[in-house]
């Protein structure tokens, strides 16, 4: 299949679109209409800028309100066919894209609709040029797919073809099935969207809420495996209307659209179990088995400060590079790197996003494969300096410009604390902490498709549906990423990426005031949150204070005894519970830089504590200024 891309989907001038949608890698292209007539040149000069840019014109379209058309309107309606024709003979391209009729005069009928298909069929024709047919959700008579092919069917000219359209097709939730009767030589083109599933009308639920492959809810492997078993070989094009996208950046669409369609065939050959023309050969998506470790880039003169901190935490410093001016610590099964350097990549981020987390590293089943696929997906590499006897890890661009490293336990990338850092000997009293629970990423709300299609291509991942986080400033949205879980409540990644449209959220507030998109805060999670916290609050880490409304609430909507609730309280500790089990969690207050810790106990319990964000982020919000890192501890 041949991947392609509509201008609607990206915003800018169509010269700014154009040029967009070849540096992003592909070489077709459909024009809107809106976008020709806006242009303030002439179609034989669009024609000449495609070509220069590699861009094949696959059509001009919509076609609109040609069939079934009343006789005093018919002929008109011919002859706009025939202007039409002119242009696409113009533009260089040979599609006719129409689209089912939605005029309220328009008669219904389905050998009428076949007769007027029949005889623009023969039209084009006589000029070398061909018709496709689109059922429309919102089509007045023709909403349907199979009565789009009925009509097609019997208009019975071979310049006559159907247009398949995933959007148009699963937001009815039509059987798919009766695509693998189509001969695949009367399909003249596949358009590809995915969507959230709302509970809205067609037409604003297309033009608004379209979304990129992989990042909606729509069933495409169905689709896409119906019609891999036509034999079909043509244009797969993206048709995306969408409000985050128009106010996105245009070489950032157009490069997610290319990276979707990648990922869409890779998926689909791997179901059907066997090549899919066009797809791109690459290893398959596999679990991250684990948060290896994370690495934070902190300024020198902020790093004992950070470091008392992370004693009060429990955290032991381990390690220390064997060449750098890089620390490795350590509480349980949970690696933090701190990372000084004065030149490099962790000192370029440091200067650009102040101190926070420049790099999380994914154990992943094989770190090659995991890097192979990432290239294939159009993933940006990262090569950084190694010296003499160190490992080079692995790495791509993630979020923010920070990194993904890839580390397996089949390779020396297993040994990587063994290899690049000289044990201290150091052993602190840790606070019970044992692992990552989870990771939450803030970035800005037009980022947040994007960066769920580069985790869920990359890795073999389940996502949550999305939910609205209400904030005192405004409404939070909140998408949920795993990979991995092993079923126990540990290993595995959990990721939450968080964005809003409001300036005045918490998470607004952090990629504004704190230099960018990133990790906001990090959950680490405990087996007896009682004890951790206590033992945080003796070392002298501040703890978000609770309102006691929320703990008088607790008490008429659960079970808990009342002793049980008071000492959560005394604690700060929030709770819980689904049909699995409970939940408690507490947090630190916001530190410096804008990051925060949770702290987790999972009893067989699968959310993240929803209920209870509202209340979070109101009482962050009633801080209002970040506090330092707590005074020294002893050893």
């Amino acid at each position: 299949m041949i991947p392609s891309i509509a201008t609607v989907c990206v915003s800018g001038t169509l010269q700014e679109k154009l040029e967009a949608i070849a540096a992003a890698g592909f070489k077709a292209v459909e024009i809107f209409e809106n976008d020709l007539i806006a242009f303030p040149g002439s179609p034989a000069e669009v024609r000449r800028i495609c070509a220069d840019l590699g861009l094949a014109i696959v059509t001009c379209q919509p076609f609109r309100d040609f069939e079934g058309m009343p006789e005093g309107r018919r002929q008109r309606v011919f002859d706009r066919a025939e202007r039409k024709f002119d242009l696409l003979q113009e533009l260089g391209t040979d599609l006719l894209f129409v689209c089912s009729n939605t005029s309220p005069e328009a008669l219904s009928g389905i050998d009428r609709l076949a007769g007027d298909f029949a005889e623009l069929g023969e039209r084009a024709g006589k000029r070398g040029l061909k018709v496709g047919y689109e059922a429309l959700a919102w089509g007045r008579h023709v909403f349907d797919y199979r009565d789009a092919w009925e009509v097609v069917r019997r208009a019975n000219r071979a310049e006559v073809g159907i247009v398949l359209d995933s959007f148009h097709i699963l937001s009815r939730k039509l059987d798919v099935s009766a695509i693998g009767t189509i001969p695949r030589d009367r399909i003249a083109m596949v358009q590809m969207a995915d969507a959230p599933l709302l509970q809205m009308d067609y037409l604003s639920w297309s033009r608004h809420w379209r979304c990129l492959p992989g990042q909606g809810d729509l069933d495409l492997a169905s689709f896409m495996r119906v019609l891999a078993a036509t034999g079909y070989e043509g244009v797969l094009s993206l048709e995306i209307f969408n409000d985050r996208f128009r106010a996105g950046s245009a070489r950032s669409v157009a490069l997610d659209g290319h990276r979707s369609l990648i990922w869409l065939l890779d998926e689909t050959a791997r179901q059907v179990g066997r090549p899919v023309p066009g797809a791109v050969s690459m290893p398959p998506s596999a679990p991250v088995e684990a948060v290896e470790f994370i690495e934070f880039a902190v300024a020198e003169v902020e790093r004992p400060g950070f470091e008392t901190l992370l004693r009060a935490l429990g955290f032991a410093r381990t390690g220390t590079h064997r060449s750098k001016e890089v620390a490795l610590w350590r509480q349980g099964d949970i690696r933090i790197v701190l990372n000084s350097e004065d030149d490099g990549f962790a000192h370029s981020y440091q200067i650009t996003h102040g101190t926070s987390v420049c790099a999380l590293a994914l154990r992943v089943r094989d770190a090659q494969a995991a890097t192979a696929r990432a290239k294939a997906l159009l993933d940006v590499p990262h090569a950084g300096a190694v010296g003499p006897g160190e490992l080079d890890i692995p790495a791509v661009r993630g979020l923010g410009g920070s990194l993904i490293y890839f580390i397996d336990g089949s390779s020396a990338l297993g040994r990587w604390s063994e290899v690049d850092f000289e044990a201290t000997g150091e052993h602190g009293e840790d606070a019970g902490l044992i692992g990552v629970d989870h990771v939450s990423q803030t970035m800005q709300y037009e980022e947040m498709l994007t960066w769920l299609l580069f985790y869920s291509s990359l890795f073999d991942t389940r996502k949550a549906p999305s939910q609205a986080v209400l904030d005192p400033g405004g409404v939070v949205q909140s998408q949920v990423i795993e990979s991995g879980l092993d079923g126990s409540g540990g290993h595995g990644l959990r990721l939450i990426l968080n964005g809003s449209q409001s300036h005045r959220t918490l998470s607004a507030r952090f990629v504004t005031d704190f230099f960018g998109s990133g990790v906001q805060h990090i959950a680490l999670t405990t087996d007896d949150i009682v004890a951790t916290v206590r033992k945080l609050a003796a070392n002298g880490v501040a703890m978000l204070p609770i309102p006691e409304n929320y703990y008088d609430d607790l008490e008429a909507r659960s079970d808990l005894p009342p002793e049980e609730i008071d000492a959560l309280k005394a604690l700060n500790i929030l709770y819980d519970s689904d049909a699995g089990g409970s939940f408690h969690q507490a947090y630190t207050q916001t530190l410096d830089g804008g990051l925060f810790f949770e702290i987790v106990q999972r009893n067989g319990y699968a959310g993240y504590g929803a209920p209870n964000a509202g209340i979070r982020l109101t009482a962050q919000a009633r801080l209002a200024r970040p506090i330092t890192v707590p005074a020294p501890i002893g050893h």
